[in-house]
């Protein structure tokens, strides 16, 4: 009776050990499993991050690269630019600046000016507004004056406007219009008509 009482006594403890190791057993090939499934997905996980930070820092360097040749391309546009305008100042402003200085040469163009609106206007037409600056009535303001009947038999009346400052404004008595012969508008007309070329001398194509 105790043989047999021992003999299930240790099948039972057997059977637990075996149940036990092959539980731990188990346990531990599911804990190995997961481990290795995290390991797997750590792995993964870092080389998505790896291979995004790449992309980014790749990104950035053109990004850069390009801002750099924009940027660049904007200097060198702007300095060729400034070195066109110190040259056509150089060119254009001291000539105009002389031949507006020249008080005769003022008042030939004026006469030609009205001498040509005359004979456009010769029937029917109406009076001329001149504009003056204010610093040019003795020498120009009066001789117009006394001369106004002679060019412009339709009436010739003169204003004088301090916001000329060299040179003149023309226009008809009704004030419908004015054409400007100041010394900034010659200058800029010289050097619009002129950039262009300057830009082919200097830079050709480019």
């Amino acid at each position: 009776m105790d043989s047999k009482l021992q003999e299930l006594t240790a099948k039972i403890y057997n059977e637990g050990v075996e149940k036990a190791r092959a539980d731990a057993s188990a346990i531990l090939e599911k804990a190995n499993k997961e481990a290795e499934s995290i390991l797997q997905n750590a792995k993964q996980e870092a080389s998505r991050i790896i291979e995004q930070a790449h992309k980014e820092a790749e990104e950035l360097k053109r990004n850069v690269i390009n801002e750099i040749k924009l940027s660049s391309r904007q200097a060198i546009s702007s300095l060729r630019q400034q070195i066109t305008e110190l040259i056509l100042t150089e060119m254009v402003s001291q000539p105009v600046n002389e031949a507006f200085s020249d008080k005769d040469f003022i008042k030939r163009m004026i006469e030609s000016i009205l001498k040509k609106w005359q004979a456009d206007n010769s029937s029917g037409g109406q009076g001329v507004y001149l504009f003056l600056p204010p610093e040019d009535e003795e020498k120009l303001g009066k001789y117009f004056e006394t001369r106004a009947i002679e060019l412009m038999n339709k009436g010739l009346k003169l204003i004088y406007d301090e916001k000329i400052g060299r040179g003149f404004r023309i226009g008809p008595a009704d004030g419908s219009y004015v054409i400007s012969f100041t010394e900034e508008d010659f200058e800029n007309f010289f050097k619009n008509y002129l950039r262009p070329r300057t830009n082919h001398l200097l830079y050709g194509g480019k």
